[in-house]
């Protein structure tokens, strides 16, 4: 199976131990919470948001609050969806980043939010996290549909 670079990948059993409607599709608030592990298997932090581009109706980002302690002193850290993978057995997430990257990675205060729709502050996030812009493949996908007629 391929692996688009826009798309979340999912690992463990997945369906197979899944309680509801998961892991293909799942409400987003099951996934506010969830811990979030780096590549080097640290805790990193905990989902706070799933933010949606509303136009296209896809995930843009998740919102990792990370660093405090019982949500005093924590960073917020807009992370793009791509570069989370969903551990189903270990109902967490795993960021495709090092403990160090994602320390240092750029943030907000929980009281002064980024515009997330300015496509310079999102062209950075995604390099940075080494992922294309999400958005990227949405343009491709309209186009191509533009060009399908209609089916009868």
């Amino acid at each position: 199976m391929s692996v688009d670079s826009n798309q979340m990948n999912i690992v463990g059993k997945g369906a197979a131990t899944a309680d509801g409607p998961g892991p293909d599709v799942m409400a987003a608030s099951t996934l506010d919470g969830n811990n979030v592990l780096s590549s080097d298997g640290d805790d990193v932090g905990k989902i706070k948001e799933i933010m949606l581009d509303v136009a296209s109706g896809r995930i843009a980002y998740a919102v990792l609050s990370s660093g405090g302690f019982l949500g005093i002193g924590d960073k917020l850290l807009a992370v793009p969806w791509s570069a989370l993978t969903l551990d189903t057995d270990n109902k967490c997430f795993r960021i495709s980043a090092s403990t160090e990257q994602v320390r240092n990675a750029p943030g907000f205060d929980k009281d002064a939010w980024p515009a997330m729709a300015d496509r310079s502050w999102a062209d950075s996030i995604h390099r940075y996290y080494s992922r294309p812009p999400y958005w990227q493949r949405f343009e491709r996908d309209e186009a191509t549909y533009r060009d399908v007629p209609p089916a009868l």
